[in-house]
């Protein structure tokens, strides 16, 4: 359970809008208290996590300093809390920003895994919803429309660990209404990276592969889709089927032909190299990030605008061929389901 809660008002300036700050914490009875943190804490369901950043010094990331004072000392709960809200408004660049209620909550000595971290939520609701309310009148009933939040997800989310201090702490960050304007909450407010660790090291495996597979190896060698669509395949259950990821392992098993492996590697260090990133060639396999990748890993063929080919297993019960009536796919079956 939170120890501390303040709420602000923080508008869009480029609108007119204003901030509007409180001079006291919330004081909450138990049952809001606990509706309350349900409400914060329920859209961090990744295991995706981030590190503050900045162009200069970490010490120059207003949110990171905030938090930091915050950790160190609590008594500055209030005044650091104000300085994220001022921050907040004074990050809005573009007019389709919403405003809206800037929650700071401070988390003390939370259990994480077998571990007790304090924790740091800074949260933001924008949307509202419309919801009658219905009271009895004498013999009848009366009903009124209102418009209030709606508990079923945060609009915008970042919760700090107290964690990894030197490197930009730990965190956890979601935005469920980006507002037409993507880097507002993440890079223009909180200025955050993603962490290199074994999550992410998953993911953009699994990316870089993908882009090879569909991009680069179509114009290196002649592949069908067929090929594509078993290459994707066979990609993603290795992911699926081994605990750590190993390059010579993955390129022996999935990849197979010599010049397709020296032609992935190559793809690999210009992708690294554009994208200003290292993926280790050795790393512990996240499942959640697997399970989350793979959404982008459809095998199928498309034949014109007729017929949509999905393709799940063996890539030998499908053939390819043409004949006087034009090109065709066979596929062996041994039972319809």
């Amino acid at each position: 359970m939170f120890s501390k809660i303040v709420v602000h008002r923080v508008g869009n300036k480029i609108n007119g809008e204003s901030l509007i700050l409180s001079q006291e914490e919330l004081q909450l009875e138990e049952g809001m208290a606990e509706l309350l943190e349900n409400y914060f804490l329920g859209s961090f369901k990744s295991e995706e996590t981030f590190h503050f950043y900045s162009d200069s010094y970490l010490v120059n990331n207003p949110v990171y300093s905030s938090v930091s004072e915050i950790f160190d000392d609590k008594a500055k709960f209030m005044w650091e809390a104000e300085n994220i809200a001022k921050h907040l408004f004074e990050a809005a660049e573009n007019p389709r920003v919403q405003g809206g209620e800037l929650f700071i909550v401070y988390f003390e000595d939370e259990r994480e895994g077998t571990e007790r971290v304090d924790k740091i939520g800074i949260f933001k609701t924008e949307k509202r919803e419309s919801f009658l309310k219905i009271a009895p009148s004498e013999d009848n009933f009366e009903i009124e429309k209102d418009q209030g939040i709606g508990l079923s997800k945060i609009d915008k989310a970042a919760l700090i660990y107290n964690n990894d201090k030197e490197t930009g702490y730990v965190l956890s960050v979601v935005d469920n209404n980006k507002n037409g304007d993507m880097y507002y909450w993440f890079e223009d407010f909180l200025k955050v990276k993603q962490r290199d660790d074994e999550y992410f090291h998953t993911q953009e495996a699994l990316m870089v592969y993908k882009d090879y597979i569909t991009k680069q190896l179509p114009q290196e060698f002649e592949v069908s889709k067929a090929d594509q669509a078993d290459f994707l395949n066979k990609s993603i259950n290795f992911f699926k089927e081994k605990e750590e990821f190993k390059l010579d392992e993955f390129a022996s098993e999935v990849l197979g032909d010599e010049h397709v492996i020296e032609s992935f590697n190559n793809f690999k260090t210009d992708y690294e190299q554009d994208m200003q990133i290292n993926i280790a060639e050795e790393f512990p396999i996240n499942e959640a990030a697997v399970k989350k990748t793979q959404r982008h890993f459809k095998s199928i063929i498309k034949l014109d605008k007729n017929f949509h080919i999905y393709i799940h297993g063996d890539r030998q019960k499908l053939a390819q061929g043409e004949d006087e009536n034009g090109k065709y796919y066979m596929l062996y079956f041994e039972k319809e389901v």
